[in-house]
């Protein structure tokens, strides 16, 4: 009987001590992206049948949204010959991986159906093509305003995604 009382206490004992230290290990934040500039490659739809207009205001809502909140991040268009020689280039390549259409109309009756939704695949890679990061955002928009407004709700929590995960490295790196 006391051999399994101290067993039974061992094993709860190791439980307890590994279980505390993977949670102490999740609350590690993980280290962020050295870059100095960021280039936004052009939204690639892929099978998804995506409005012109969708794909080029979600394009242009991320800049917008990016230029608000660079602080010291040079950010670069697709094709611009500059960023070739920019230092610690990260490039932002999109694809849409959802498109959900709304109703303005059906928003404006009724606060429960005709939502727009879009889910946009965000990869980070270095400038030799290794991959950094890569995560789905999504924009939405459910009660007010036209169907474009998920484009600017995507590219503020992409914005917000870049000022998590990448940082300025600092002078003399």
């Amino acid at each position: 009987m006391k051999f399994i009382l101290s067993r039974t206490i061992l094993y709860s004992l190791s439980a307890l001590f590994l279980t505390t230290s993977c949670l102490f290990a999740q609350n590690n934040p993980p280290s962020k992206i050295k870059a100095s500039s960021i280039q936004v490659e052009m939204i690639q739809s892929g099978e998804i049948e995506l409005p012109a207009e969708f794909k080029i205001a979600l394009y242009e809502n991320l800049l917008r949204q990016l230029d608000k909140q660079k602080g010291s991040l040079q950010i670069y268009r697709e094709g611009d010959p500059n960023a070739a020689a920019a230092a610690d280039l990260v490039i932002l390549h999109t694809t849409v991986r959802k498109f959900k259409a709304g109703s303005e109309r059906t928003r404006q009756v009724t606060t429960f159906a005709g939502a727009t939704s879009i889910t946009v695949h965000c990869s980070f890679t270095g400038q030799d093509g290794n991959l950094l990061l890569e995560r789905d955002v999504n924009g939405k928009v459910r009660f007010f305003g036209g169907n474009l407004r998920a484009t600017h709700d995507f590219a503020k929590k992409a914005a917000q995604m870049v000022r998590e995960n990448l940082s300025a490295p600092a002078n003399g790196q």
